[in-house]
């Protein structure tokens, strides 16, 4: 993974109201109320991200360049996305604020509303942000 592509992502999970950097496997990761919502994976070019089995299911076959499950993972909800030249940062940050959605409390998701969602500036497709 690129240290951009690590710090892009970075700036997308602490926007969130509530999101937390922690430690989880050894890499650095997010969570929300104690949650899980993504980590870094070890092979240090992967991010491993929450996500229902059917749009997992659906990006891996249509972007199959980015989206990707190992055995490990095939049985959890969680997808692998590689954070390199060719991920496309709006659709990530889409899947990024569905998990955060469905891991916040009422009195975040008010605040991510009051604040018109996300906040950080949009991304150009296929760019990192330096």
């Amino acid at each position: 993974m690129t240290y951009s592509g690590f710090e892009t992502f970075r700036r997308l999970a602490l926007a969130l109201p509530g999101t937390v950097e922690s430690q989880s496997y050894g890499t650095p990761s997010f969570k929300v109320k104690d949650k899980l919502l993504a980590r870094f994976h070890e092979d240090g070019v992967s991010l491993v991200l929450k996500m229902e089995f059917e749009t997992r299911d659906f990006v891996m076959q249509m972007n199959p360049e980015t989206y990707f499950i190992t055995d490990h993972y095939r049985k959890y909800p969680y997808v692998l996305a590689r954070l390199n030249d060719e991920v496309d940062w709006e659709q990530l940050k889409g899947h990024l604020i569905i998990t955060w959605k469905s891991l916040a409390s009422k009195k975040l998701l008010q605040r991510f509303e009051e604040t018109n969602g996300c906040e950080t500036e949009t991304l150009p497709k296929n760019k990192v942000l330096d």
